[in-house]
């Protein structure tokens, strides 16, 4: 039996915050660089209202249909999946339309890991695995195996998890 790795699906796999930078220069500022956002949290940046009508769109339908894969994701879990048996583990239940349209982004970009592999819930600290591959640390709290932080602007601060910058970190800590 293979070590279990659970992987999270919004900046993990999937590259929310490049999906918010692209809505927010297309519908409230075409000028902004979106380094910037990269480097420091929307709610950071932001005005309060600007930054409750970005986070708005993600109850909109299509919002998870079309977001960017991160870099490397395809190529390393690829990979992960000949060591490791993988599981996409997602809060999917917050945002109603998200559940049909992530199962869907998973057949388009990552069809190595089978559909009996995707863990669609509300808390993931029913979750049992060695691994846990997550961006918010309030996941990895509760997980009873190695929590891997995985770098995104909103947890920057946190210094309790290991941290992952990217895929390829991933690929040299777990291959």
């Amino acid at each position: 039996m293979k070590p279990r790795i659970a992987i999270d699906m919004d900046d993990v796999l999937a590259d929310t915050v490049g999906k918010f930078i692209a809505i927010y220069r297309r519908d409230f500022d075409t000028s902004a660089l979106p380094t910037v956002f990269r480097e420091n949290s929307f709610h950071e940046l932001l005005e309060k209202d600007v930054y409750k009508r970005l986070a708005d769109y993600v109850h909109e339908p299509g919002f998870f249909a079309d977001i960017p894969v991160m870099p490397g994701a395809i190529e390393v879990t690829q990979a992960l999946s000949e060591k490791y048996d993988l599981f996409v583990t997602s809060a999917a239940m917050e945002f109603r339309n998200s559940l049909s349209e992530k199962y869907d982004w998973l057949d388009q970009h990552f069809p190595h890991i089978h559909w009996k592999n995707r863990v669609f819930c509300g808390d993931k600290s029913i979750l049992r695995a060695d691994i846990m591959i997550d961006d918010m640390p309030y996941n990895l709290v509760s997980f009873q195996g190695k929590g891997l932080l995985f770098d995104a602007p909103h947890n920057r601060d946190n210094t309790i998890f290991q941290r992952v910058l990217s895929w390829n970190e991933v690929a040299k800590e777990l291959l």
